[in-house]
């Protein structure tokens, strides 16, 4: 244990060790968490906030502050949220990692505190375990972790994973690990297939419902009488073929997460019946009279632009207030190509293993024809072509395949960054060229670019198929370069 008079702001000594900054009233966490992190790390210890200002303000900036605060009282709460405005202002850039007592009653607060460079929080009375992964997560380089463990990896179940080794994905992970300590509806934003229901096991995984199930429902799946009664259940006689009473999934899922995929999809009616639950938990079965009630966090996801569905009347706006708890938005793979090595890595294994074969290598070649491409598709259609890659063990098929999409991907973000006022009409006109152009390219592939089948399996005449050719700059590969050199004589 050390007193109080020891409790003071530590000189780091001339060393490369990385410095982090500790502050809590409390004299033996400080202790504890010393104990922890010094034979690693350069720690400096603070008892009060004003020593941590007057510090950060007197000597060099540490790489990471860990700091109390309990966000079950309100006074504290504010507190901290007042220091955490502060140091951000004066320096944004500084990492926080909160050390809570307790966030019962402060969900509001929790949120707050993602705005202010929080990246992670350790819930108290925390193990030496707890420190280090928070940390780690925050500080050190991949390559130091563990044999046999991946920083970039966060494992869900068997087959899935978290994937994240970008700076996007990974304040992505750490908003995902605040919300889920706070028990509200959160709204996941997204393209299709960029990983939305990854990032809903993962806030799961995290909370404390872990234990509970984790239950998805596809709101596009089925029809309106069909997802209310998957939904809300029914009770005998219901309807033709309701033989007996069964339970629906808020029910089954009682003190678990839920996860309505493609909550856009769902009809208004329905959305009325889902506002109540979100409201008090409460709802009755289909055909039922009595109230059921729930105790079920809900997490909804959707590739529909919200406020628009909202202008069209598709989606209610008090619904959306309500699964508004907090919003997370989920990137493109486009946005984070830096990932896409490890990303094609992982579904490697993944496939070889699903198939009970080996890895096949990856090229350069290869590599740059795959971070070329745009993914319309995102993950899923990263993880599609890997798998396709694994079963035909053709490289080249796999890149012809993939450069011709490339190409209208360029012409699309040639026409993003165009500041002039054809730029919206560049972007449509080059995007159906450069699917032309891919279309073209395929049927010449197919056809071993014999140009006469081409033309006919694309039902255009041989003189427009040579103009198309020439328009888009199609070149037909080395080997068969002189046969269309034949062709066009």
């Amino acid at each position: 244990m050390i007193s109080t008079q020891e409790v003071r702001p530590m000189k780091a000594p001339a060393t490369t060790k990385l410095q982090i900054a500790v502050l809590d009233p409390n004299l033996a966490v400080l202790d504890y968490v010393h104990r922890i992190l010094a034979n690693r790390f350069s720690v400096s210890l603070y008892a009060e906030a004003q020593e941590l200002s007057r510090s950060l303000r007197e000597s060099s900036k540490p790489d990471l502050l860990l700091m109390d605060c309990n966000f079950g009282d309100n006074k504290a709460g504010e507190d901290t949220l007042a220091l955490l405005a502060h140091l951000h202002r004066a320096h944004p850039s500084l990492p926080v990692i909160l050390l809570v007592s307790s966030i019962s009653g402060g969900p509001n607060q929790v949120l707050a505190a993602a705005r202010f460079d929080v990246v992670d929080m350790i819930l108290k009375p925390f193990r030496k375990s707890d420190i280090n992964l928070a940390v780690q997560r925050c500080l050190e380089k991949p390559g130091t972790q563990p044999a046999g463990e991946d920083t970039n990896e966060i494992p869900l179940n068997e087959n899935i994973s978290f994937v994240r080794c970008s700076k996007r994905m990974r304040e992505i992970e750490a908003q995902c690990r605040l919300v889920a300590r706070a028990d509200i509806p959160v709204l996941i934003l997204g393209e299709s297939g960029t990983g939305k229901e990854v990032a809903a096991m993962l806030i799961h995984k995290m909370s404390a419902r872990n234990q509970r199930s984790f239950l998805k429902v596809n709101c596009a799946a089925m029809p309106a009488d069909l997802l209310e009664s998957e939904l809300f259940g029914y009770e005998q006689g219901a309807f033709t073929g309701a033989v007996k009473s069964k339970p629906g999934k808020f029910e089954i899922c009682d003190k678990g997460t839920i996860f309505l995929d493609e909550i856009a999809e769902m009809p208004t009616s329905l959305q009325a019946k889902l506002l109540q639950v979100l409201q008090d938990g409460s709802f009755a079965r289909l055909g039922g009279r009595a109230s059921v009630k729930v105790d079920v966090r809900v997490i909804a996801a959707t590739n529909v632009d919200i406020k628009e569905a909202i202008a069209r009347k598709t989606f209610r706006e008090d619904v959306y207030y309500r699964l508004n708890g907090f919003t997370l938005g989920m990137p493109p793979l486009r946005e984070r190509t830096e990932e896409i090595p490890i990303l094609c890595q992982h579904f490697m294994r993944k496939v070889a293993a699903r198939y009970e074969c080996d890895a096949l290598p990856i090229s350069p070649t290869l590599m740059q024809a795959l971070t070329s491409h745009t993914w319309p598709g995102n993950l899923r259609e990263l993880e599609n072509t890997i798998k396709r890659y694994l079963i035909l063990a053709d490289e080249q098929t796999i890149i012809n395949e993939l450069i011709p999409w490339s190409h209208a991907g360029s012409l699309a973000s040639r026409a993003e960054r165009s500041g002039d006022n054809n730029g919206l009409k560049y972007l449509v006109r080059n995007l159906k060229g450069g699917a032309e152009a891919a279309a073209i390219a395929k049927s010449l592939e197919g056809s071993g670019w014999n140009r006469r089948a081409a033309a006919d399996d694309l039902q255009i005449s041989y003189k427009a198929l040579l103009y198309k050719i020439k328009q888009y700059n199609l070149v037909p590969p080395p080997k068969q370069h002189e046969l269309a050199q034949a062709q066009s004589v």
